[in-house]
């Protein structure tokens, strides 16, 4: 029985192409090495003397940042190819890392976290485009997905890491080693893998003639917010909810790190697994993103129950299963209505929905909670959840009248 199960769960890693496994490397490694946003805002403040104040716009400028980038990715991948667009991005921040701890100054900072973030997030539109050129049509969720699971692992090993640094060799460490760490993945990626065009077969879902650019696509920007929606969401895991947790219940920082592993363990073990299972079936992307936005949407309602800490665990669990069924569709969605030769672009856009509520969705938190307190902003978060919910109900109805126009 458990060799039967066991040999499930491997079936679902095979079927990959030797490329696809060489990205999953790298952005393991990428990520892992990705140290300094971690502890980004304890430096400017701690090591850097910067008030709260400062360090937000210096967060705003990093976030400014990333959306330029993606924007940049993604449209000059459709230009000149994703290839060149990844070792570029990678390599060229990595040289600025090294030297980006030298700057102490306030706008001098503002502006080089600006640029940084332009060149290192033009990465994330190009990988995504990567993957319809080495991963086949019918199992390019599940590889967007193992992608997903390499982030996951490498942000999980990175912070511990990072912590460990900052107490041998101080802060300046991190630069150096997230630097090394773009350099070498980036290296190991040009050495093995050699530029391919992308993938001429077209997926399941059809483009009509009609959408002749991402700026005329009504159900893509409907999608787009779907996406902002479901990301504010998620990133509220980063910013309410610890403080939350030793707030309203006492708990520690390992009691809240626990809860974050808990997350962590949950993607890993279950969301190849699950989006291997729901590929194989066929199941509809968008009808999985309806019900993963729903599961979101529901763990938050959970939290107005603030009597009882245990009903943090199952929020939680709640929160993870949404999320397996929530990013690796969209990933795949977003990929999929792309019309031939605009898939850059329309991964930047997806791309930037992230980057865009990463920026807002601590403000808005923060601000819901200093305003009418935690319970408030569990009930905005979910009852924006659900709104989601109804954007993907929309999103269906209007693919099937889509099909039949």
């Amino acid at each position: 029985m458990l060799k039967t199960a066991f040999n499930q769960y491997i079936n679902n890693f095979r079927g990959f192409s030797r490329e696809i496994w060489i990205l999953t490397l790298v952005t393991f490694i990428n990520r892992a090495g990705t140290m300094v946003l971690p502890f980004l805002s304890k430096y400017l403040n701690e090591d850097l003397h910067f008030d709260l104040d400062d360090v937000s716009w210096i967060m705003v400028s990093f976030g400014l940042g990333s959306m330029l980038g993606s924007w940049l990715g993604g449209k000059l991948s459709d230009k000149i190819g994703f290839y060149k667009i990844m070792v570029f991005s990678l390599f060229t921040s990595g040289i600025a890392l090294f030297f980006i701890q030298y700057i102490t100054s306030f706008w001098a900072l503002c502006f080089a976290m600006f640029v940084l973030m332009t060149i290192a997030d033009m990465f994330r539109p190009a990988m995504f485009v990567s993957l319809s050129a080495y991963a086949k049509p019918e199992n390019r969720t599940r590889a967007l997905t193992l992608v997903r699971l390499a982030v996951n692992l490498g942000f999980a090993a990175g912070p511990a890491l990072g912590g460990l640094i900052i107490m041998g060799i101080g802060y300046r460490g991190l630069f150096w080693i997230d630097g090394a760490s773009c350099i070498i993945s980036i290296s190991i990626f040009a050495l093995l893998v050699k530029e391919k065009k992308k993938n001429v077969q077209n997926d399941k879902i059809e483009i009509p003639a009609a959408i002749k650019s991402v700026f005329h696509d009504r159900i893509f920007w409907v999608f787009l917010f779907v996406s902002f929606i479901t990301a504010m969401i998620f990133f509220q895991l980063f910013t309410t909810l610890p403080i939350y947790h030793f707030k309203k219940f006492g708990l520690s920082e390992f009691q809240t790190g626990l809860l974050m592993t808990l997350n962590g363990l949950i993607i890993f073990a279950f969301e190849v697994p699950t989006v291997g299972f729901m590929e194989r079936k066929g199941f509809a992307k968008i009808r999985v993103i309806i019900l993963g936005s729903f599961i979101m949407a529901f763990s938050f309602f959970l939290l107005l129950i603030n009597v009882w800490a245990g009903i943090l665990v199952i929020s939680m669990i709640c929160f993870s299963i949404g999320e397996i069924l929530t990013f690796p569709f969209s990933n795949a969605f977003a990929l999929s209505r792309a019309p031939r030769g605009q898939e850059g672009r329309y991964m930047a856009l997806y791309t930037m929905s992230f980057s865009l509520s990463h920026i807002i969705s601590s403000k808005v938190g923060f601000g819901i909670i200093d305003w009418k307190g935690y319970q408030s902003n569990w009930l905005f978060m979910a009852c924006i959840g659900i709104i989601a919910t109804l954007c993907c109900i929309w999103i269906k109805k209007a693919l099937l009248d889509e099909k039949v126009s």
